[in-house]
Parts: structure tokens; C-alpha cells; sequence
């Protein structure tokens, strides 16, 4: 089994307590610590489909957790959707239908750099006739709205929109009301903002005023999603499990806490001996440094304070290696070919591996 696997890291890069290591011991170490293990985790997950349909079936193989790196910028959304419910439309219909678009949050672009090309923004004419406005709440705007202020923004604006009264001083009064009539007068509108930088209360408060506005309109939001694979890796963990990340494995069933199974939490309060850490598109070391015994799988050049036990590194999705990844663009699971192809393992093929030489330890 291990010779098996050998060949399929050709190219591989890896070692143990900082050592450079053959493929074979080091997956044998891998191995060997997991198999020793009494509550492991399998966290960062910033993979493909692939790699996140091998990762929850190690979990599941050893009784370990899952998590996310940014499954923070996950829950924001995912818990608002689940216990409030929201309104929500795609990229597309947002590039061919919206006349007016709102914008929230200082990072749009650092969470989807493409967002304006693929959007249209530049574009004014839509098919819904007229020119289409944009309309923004930032640090930059009038009022500036940060993120101390963001909710507190919302709730007004949303006041404003039913036509309570707020209270608002003047220099922030007109602005917003200003705002709130344009957003009426939509004829199809749409609020874009990201989960990573808005906190669940924040998201539950705009996708309340998109209902609002659904009252006297046609409203929708488009949340952006968190980078390093996340949504992809979220489908994935449902398609397996029934739940998303943040799900333990140790039981006869799946049990999703988004408390309990934080892989950060898990670490500290010393309820997990073992990590495996997984950073395919970025160069991000684990948190926790050497809290714990950590098999890291990670992108060439990752920088560490402390070496983990055992180090492998992984081709990046889409760029060494084809993929399928979730498309923002497109709002679904779609192929990905690489870009840049080189011999390097993909994460699916080195837990595949790992997985294998489980028996023998």
C-alpha cells in the first residue's frame, strides 16, 4: 500500500520534524500519528472537491473533526440562511437584471477581485432598461461606515425604508434617506456584501432589508464567498455527511456544532492530540504553531515558526493541477484546468495516501 502511494506522490516534497523525508516515511509518520491519536482534527481544508471529499472521509475513517480556516466568514451567511431565512439571487441575473446595485463593506474586492468585470458594473445599461446605479456603505461613503458601524447603518437604513423614524443626526440623515428612496425605486435590486467582513447579526440585518424592500419592490443579495476553496469544501462536507464543516466524526453519527468542533477551540482547550492542517492555495501556516502534533499539507514556499511533524506540499487547485472549485461567477461547482501545470501531489492523492497506510500501523 505504501509503495502504492509513493507513486502517486511523485514529485513530492516532504519531511518530518523538519527533516527532508522520503514520501514513504513521511506518510508512514503521518500515519503512525493518527493511528496513536484518541481526537483528532482535520482543519484549514483550503482544498478542492476532491481534496475535500478525501479529507471527510479520513475524518470519518478515524473519528475525527472537520473545520474550515475562514469557516467564520462561513457561518455568517450559512446562519443567518438556516435560521432566518434570506432572499438570494446569482451573478448572472445580477450582470443581466439589476438597475440598481448596493454595495457593503470595504472589501468586496479582495474577496471577489473579478466582482466588477464579471457584474457589469462598469457596464450602466441593463436589460431591465435605464442605467443602472451603484450605490455604496463604506468607510469611505457619507456617512462612513465601518465595521463598528455597519449594523447600527443597516437598521437605520432599514428604518428608512418602512418609513420609521430614526435617530439620526442630520448629517446622516439625509444620505441614507436619499439612499432608502433609491433602493425603493428599484426596479430590480440587488445588495452584494461578503461574509468575511460582515458578522452574522450584520447579515441577518441587510438580508432583513432586502425582505423589506421585496414589500414594495424586486430585491435580492448576492453574498461573495470566503477564499481558500470554502464554499466548494461546504458542498462537499453536505454532500457527505448532511452538514458542513465544523462536524465530528467520533460518534455513530455526524454531529455538527459550530462551538464545539472550532479546530482553533478544539486545540487549545487540549481536547485534540493531532491536526492535520490544509492549505493548498495559500502559503497560511496552522494557528496554533506547535500546540499540537500537526500534519501539514501546504502550499510550496509556507513559512512556519515551529516545523510540524510532518510536512507535504500540495499543488495548488487549478493552477498545478485541474480541479473542480465553485465558480462565483457561475454559482456552482465547475472544472477548473490548470493553469500552470507541474508534478506535484494534489491534496486528494496525499490523504488518499495517508488514508492507505492507516492499516498498517
Amino acid at each position: 500500500m505504501i509503495e502504492t502511494a509513493e507513486r502517486a506522490l511523485i514529485g513530492c516534497v516532504a519531511s518530518v520534524d523538519g527533516k527532508p523525508v522520503s514520501p514513504t516515511e513521511a506518510i508512514y509518520e503521518a500515519a503512525t500519528l493518527l493511528a496513536n491519536s484518541r481526537s483528532a482534527v482535520v482543519a484549514g481544508l483550503g482544498t478542492d472537491v476532491a481534496g475535500a471529499r478525501a479529507s471527510v472521509a479520513l475524518a470519518q475513517a478515524i473519528g475525527a473533526s472537520i473545520d474550515h480556516m475562514d469557516a467564520g466568514a462561513v457561518f455568517a451567511n450559512l446562519d443567518v440562511m438556516r435560521r432566518a431565512g434570506w432572499i438570494v439571487t446569482t451573478p448572472l441575473q445580477t450582470r443581466t437584471r439589476a438597475d440598481t446595485v448596493l454595495l457593503v463593506g470595504d472589501g468586496l474586492l479582495e474577496a471577489w477581485p473579478e466582482m466588477a468585470d464579471r457584474l457589469g458594473l462598469d457596464a450602466p445599461p441593463t436589460l431591465t432598461g435605464g442605467a443602472r446605479r451603484v450605490f455604496r456603505l463604506s468607510s469611505g461613503t457619507v456617512p462612513p461606515v465601518g465595521a463598528a458601524t455597519i449594523l447600527p447603518t443597516l437598521a437605520a437604513l432599514r428604518a428608512l425604508v418602512a418609513g420609521r423614524a430614526t435617530s439620526l443626526d442630520e448629517g446622516a440623515f439625509r444620505p441614507l434617506s436619499d439612499l432608502a428612496t433609491a433602493l425603493a425605486e428599484a426596479r430590480f435590486g440587488v445588495a452584494i456584501w461578503s461574509g468575511a467582513e460582515l458578522e452574522t447579526l450584520a447579515v441577518e440585518m441587510l438580508c432583513g432589508l432586502v425582505d423589506d424592500l421585496n414589500r414594495k419592490t424586486r430585491f435580492a443579495g448576492l453574498p461573495l464567498l470566503p477564499p481558500n476553496g470554502a464554499e466548494g469544501v461546504t458542498q462537499a462536507a453536505a454532500w457527505a455527511t448532511g452538514f458542513p464543516v465544523r462536524t465530528g466524526f467520533a460518534g455513530s453519527e455526524p454531529l455538527h456544532d459550530p462551538w464545539r468542533f472550532d479546530a482553533r477551540r478544539l486545540i487549545a482547550s487540549g481536547e485534540a492530540d493531532v491536526a492535520i492542517w490544509i492549505s493548498a492555495f495559500s502559503s497560511t501556516p496552522p494557528p496554533w504553531d506547535d500546540a499540537v502534533p500537526t500534519i501539514a499539507l501546504v502550499a510550496s514556499g509556507t513559512a512556519f515558526g515551529t516545523s510540524p511533524a510532518v510536512v507535504f506540499e500540495v499543488g495548488c487547485p487549478g493552477r498545478d493541477h485541474d480541479a473542480m472549485l465553485f465558480d462565483p461567477a457561475l454559482g456552482g461547482i465547475a472544472f477548473a484546468a490548470a493553469s500552470a501545470r507541474r508534478t506535484v501531489p494534489s491534496v486528494a492523492d496525499t490523504v488518499a495516501a495517508i488514508a492507505a497506510a492507516l492499516p498498517q500501523c
